[in-house]
C-alpha cells in the first residue's frame, strides 16, 4: 500500500509532464504547474475521512492530491480516479501502486458506470479541478447530474478553479454550497464545497 512521501526524482518528473502537457492541452489542465500543498491541505480538510468509504478524483493530472488523499484514507476505503490524458494515466499507475487506487482512462461523465462496475455503492465525495467552464455546455451538465446523482446520501462534491464562474452551474445542481479561498497557490484557488441536501416539506 502506498503511503508515503513522493522522490525528489519522481517530484521532478512529475513537474516536467505538467507542464508539457498543458503547453500541449492549456485548455484541459488550467493551469502550468500542479497545485500547491496549501491549496490542497485546504481542500482536503473539507472531507471526514471516517466516513469516506469511497472517494473520487476528476482530472488527477500527475496525482498531486491523489497521493495525499491515498495518505489520509482508511485501509479499506476506495480512490476511483478519472483521467483523459493517457501520459498521465501511465504516470500514475506507475507512481501509486497502491491497491486501494482505481485509474480509469475515460471521462468523469462516466462516473456511475464505473462505479457500478468496481461494485462501489455510490461516492462519499468526488473531489474534482478539471475546467468546468471551457468545456462544452453538454458535457458539463452531463458531469455534473452524474455527479449529484452518484453521491452518497451526505456526500459532498469539492470543486476548485481558478474563477466564480463555475458558480451559476453549481448552483442549478446543488442547493448548499459553501465558498472558500486559497491565496497560496499559483493561481489563487476558489473552492466550492456542494452538497444536496433534501428539502423539508411543509
Amino acid at each position: 500500500m502506498w503511503a508515503g512521501p513522493m522522490s525528489k526524482t519522481l517530484r521532478g518528473e512529475e513537474t516536467l509532464l505538467f507542464a508539457k502537457n498543458f503547453l500541449q492541452h492549456p485548455r484541459m489542465l488550467g493551469s502550468l504547474i500542479p497545485s500547491s500543498r496549501f491549496l490542497v491541505d485546504r481542500l482536503l480538510n473539507k472531507v471526514n475521512w471516517a466516513r469516506a468509504r469511497t472517494v473520487v478524483e476528476y482530472g488527477p493530472g500527475v496525482g498531486t492530491i491523489t497521493g495525499r488523499i491515498l495518505s489520509r484514507m482508511a485501509a479499506e476505503a476506495r480512490l476511483v480516479v478519472f483521467e483523459m490524458n493517457e501520459d498521465f494515466v501511465s504516470y500514475l499507475n506507475r507512481s501509486y501502486p497502491d491497491p486501494r487506487l482505481h485509474v480509469v482512462h475515460g471521462s468523469a461523465e462516466t462516473v456511475q458506470r464505473e462505479l457500478d462496475r468496481l461494485k462501489l455503492d455510490g461516492a462519499d465525495y468526488i473531489i474534482s479541478g478539471i475546467p468546468f467552464t471551457t468545456m462544452p455546455v453538454e458535457l458539463r451538465d452531463k458531469i455534473m447530474r452524474e455527479s449529484r446523482e452518484a453521491l452518497n446520501p451526505g456526500g459532498a462534491v469539492l470543486v476548485y478553479q481558478f474563477t466564480r464562474a463555475v458558480l451559476p452551474y453549481l448552483r442549478t445542481h446543488f442547493n448548499q454550497i459553501d465558498q472558500d479561498f486559497e491565496l497560496r497557490n499559483i493561481l489563487p484557488a476558489r473552492l466550492f464545497y456542494c452538497r444536496q441536501e433534501a428539502l423539508e416539506v411543509s
